[in-house]
């Protein structure tokens, strides 16, 4: 993760080249972001990942060797801090489902402005949660078509949290930001990072987005609320 001495590093991995350079020119023009590398499929990102140590991965999820949802599986496993920004064309279910159980941070259509990517790029460089309300309501449909015993041995999990714990952890699923949990609950803004950062550490989760997917996969969050 950039320490926030200098730029954010980004890897950009695309199986298409006009839209490499695309995504980099964007980028370059974005004040504090570096594009430190192009990756041309998914057995590439992996090496480039390796190798350059960026920020944050752009990852196409089509791509031909090694799709972008199994790339992002074994870079998040293998290199938790960084960060996976999943780009597609296709704002399909089973892609920002699969995508975000895969550890992805968050998921973007490729046709979004230069602005609002590298807006997403520092959102998910600083570890917050990229999920637009579609998506959250998407996320809960999937969600709550798992059967009782996948969410079984999450729910143990979950008793490792304190019952404000529990309540901030179903507030970052419904995608509020620390500040609107901070209005929600009474309390100071500070408190709810504290709160943020405990349930990360007790469930043992990379960030917010994360965070979120949990809370779903557990049942902390069901459709209609808590």
């Amino acid at each position: 993760m950039t320490s926030g001495a200098g730029p954010i590093r980004v890897l950009i991995a695309d199986d298409q080249q006009m839209v490499r350079q695309g995504f980099s020119v964007l980028l370059s023009t974005q004040p504090g972001i570096e594009v430190v590398g192009q990756a041309v499929d998914g057995l590439d990102a992996i090496v480039q990942t390796a190798e350059l140590s960026p920020d944050v991965v752009l990852m196409d999820i089509r791509m031909p060797e090694l799709g972008g949802i199994e790339a992002t599986r074994r870079i998040t496993v293998e290199h938790p801090a960084i960060k996976v920004l999943v780009l597609t064309t296709f704002d399909l279910d089973e892609y920002v489902y699969e995508a975000l159980r895969a550890g992805a941070s968050g998921f973007l259509l490729k046709d979004a402005s230069a602005e609002k990517l590298a807006e997403a790029v520092r959102v998910v460089a600083a570890g917050d949660a990229l999920l637009a309300p579609g998506i959250t309501r998407r996320l809960i449909a999937e969600f709550s078509r798992l059967d009782g015993s996948h969410r079984a041995p999450l729910k143990k999990r979950v008793g490792d949290l304190t019952e404000r714990e529990t309540e901030v952890l179903a507030l970052i699923a419904q995608g509020l930001s620390n500040a609107e949990i901070a209005e929600r609950l009474v309390v100071a803004e500070q408190t709810v990072k504290t709160h943020v950062g405990r349930i990360l550490v007790k469930l043992g989760l990379r960030d917010r987005t994360q965070a979120a997917v949990f809370a779903y996969e557990s049942g902390v969050v069901r459709p209609g609320g808590r």
